[in-house]
């Protein structure tokens, strides 16, 4: 029976139930919330996606005529047009999130989010505030960029940043460093990116194509893609990322006032950038933007860089310092401290694991998990953010790693793949048998390698090998 006193201390510590894996995979992921929060977010996915697509290829009426809907021709070419500037900083982010990566269906829910919901809400707040703003009436050309400096930056933030703070609230526990924050919040950025430029590439095809004073309409289409896909696809990651840094403030220190005030700053600074890229795009000449973007645009991305990898390398003194910890009170070996916060090692170990069997590679990846959550409970007690009851989750976790110790590879030091040999053994030389016997003459099988047995012709006392140092 549970108690009911250390349950409500669990759950207002937020740490997880002890996991059952006596159960049957299908069993644990049915009763996982989990995979309910895929489905249902799926679904929510589909039809968020559906009405957009039905929005852009409907007709719109406006004053003195009709805007023509998008032909889904050019939505599929805009696609695949915007397809692998998702891809790159997709790979980039999730390379990124490393020592404790998120699960897989995380990175999909969040990637989905930005991709679906935040610009369903975008499209039609923005859609709304662009109306309200208009001073000619609908299809004012100066509401688009009325719209676009005062509106979307605010709009677009929040619908973004919108799903860090769900997952703060539904999830807090699986939330350690500012690089999940970052992370979550850049592929949050990515989703939408990608379908704000399917969007855009869409209606530069339809309109290159319909306008003869445009010129080529190939190369109009492939200096947009360059545009928003190469030189700008920075723009929507680095724009949030600021809202995950203040998440991840908040959600690691004591003080209620940094918890109000720091994603409040994130997300202030996140629209802030957003209101001055977008109205040096909207209303600066061509020398005046690029003369923006390398003298100031450029700078803010490699600072960015510089502050993730740097936050990536903390994580390795974090995990030393705080295994080094346990193994100063004697739950753990020595060695842990030293081969569980160096990527390197790490990798060696799941490598060396991958080549013995599937037994010991899920073992070895299970073991690396267990103490990267150990190190970063004991990280969030020595902030203050656990209290006493989170001693037991880190007892609990010091038993199951035990139990690994035996089949993962927990010092991969010394230890070589064990890889197939691709040269095939040559087969042993026997003797041919010259005594009768089983083994002799019309024997059954062949007589044994070495010397011949005790009686036999051939046989000495003495071994003809014998004899004197040579030389």
């Amino acid at each position: 029976m549970t108690d009911p006193v250390a349950e409500l201390a669990r759950r207002r510590n937020d740490l997880p139930l002890p996991e059952d894996r006596s159960e049957p995979l299908p069993k644990r992921l049915l009763r996982s919330w989990w995979t309910w929060a895929v489905v249902a977010l799926s679904a929510v996915f589909v039809v968020a996606l559906v009405s957009q697509y039905l929005m852009l290829t409907a007709d719109t009426p406006v004053t003195g005529g009709v805007i023509p809907g998008i032909n889904p021709a050019a939505i599929r070419t805009g696609f695949w047009l915007a397809l692998p500037t998702l891809v790159f900083w997709t790979v980039v982010f999730v390379w990124a999130d490393r020592y404790r990566p998120q699960r897989l269906v995380v990175w999909y829910l969040v990637l989905g989010w930005g991709a679906a919901v935040a610009t369903f809400l975008s499209v039609h707040v923005n859609t709304w505030a662009a109306q309200q703003l208009a001073v000619a009436g609908n299809g004012d050309p100066a509401t688009s960029a009325r719209a676009a400096i005062f509106v979307a930056p605010f709009v677009e933030e929040a619908a973004k940043a919108s799903v860090l703070f769900l997952i703060a609230i539904l999830a807090r526990y699986r939330l350690t460093s500012k690089v999940s924050l970052i992370v979550l919040a850049g592929l949050s950025a990515v989703g939408f990116a990608f379908t704000e430029n399917i969007i855009y590439y869409s209606r530069a095809i339809v309109y290159s194509s319909e306008n003869i004073g445009v010129g080529d309409a190939d190369a109009a289409v492939n200096q947009l893609v360059w545009l928003r896909g190469f030189w700008t696809s920075f723009g929507h990651p680095l724009f949030t990322m600021l809202t995950g840094i203040g998440v991840a403030v908040a959600l690691r220190t004591r003080s209620k006032v940094v918890r109000v005030l720091a994603p409040l700053a994130g997300y202030g600074g996140a629209a802030l950038l957003h209101m001055v890229f977008n109205s040096q795009a909207t209303l600066n000449s061509e020398q005046g933007q690029l003369f923006i973007y390398w003298l100031v645009a450029v700078p803010l991305v490699i600072s960015a860089v510089v502050y993730v990898v740097r936050q990536v390398l903390m994580q390795r003194r974090v995990l030393a310092t705080r295994l080094g910890d346990y193994a100063q009170l004697g739950w753990l070996p020595a060695s842990d401290p030293e081969v569980f916060s160096r990527q390197r090692l790490r990798w060696w170990a799941v490598m060396v694991a991958a080549t013995r069997g599937w037994t010991v590679f899920a073992a070895t990846v299970r073991l690396e998990r267990l103490l990267t959550e150990l190190a970063y409970l004991r990280d969030g007690q020595v902030r203050g953010i656990y209290d006493e009851t989170a001693t037991r989750r880190a007892r609990y976790l010091v038993e199951q790693t035990r139990a690994l110790r035996g089949v993962a590879i927990d010092d991969p030091r010394g230890l070589r793949l064990s890889l197939p040999r691709l040269r095939r053994p040559k087969p042993t030389a026997f003797e041919p048998p010259s005594w009768p016997g089983p083994s002799g003459i019309a024997g059954s099988w062949p007589a044994p390698p070495g010397q011949p047995p005790i009686g036999s012709p051939r046989y000495s006392a003495v071994d003809p090998s014998w004899g004197p140092p040579k030389g």
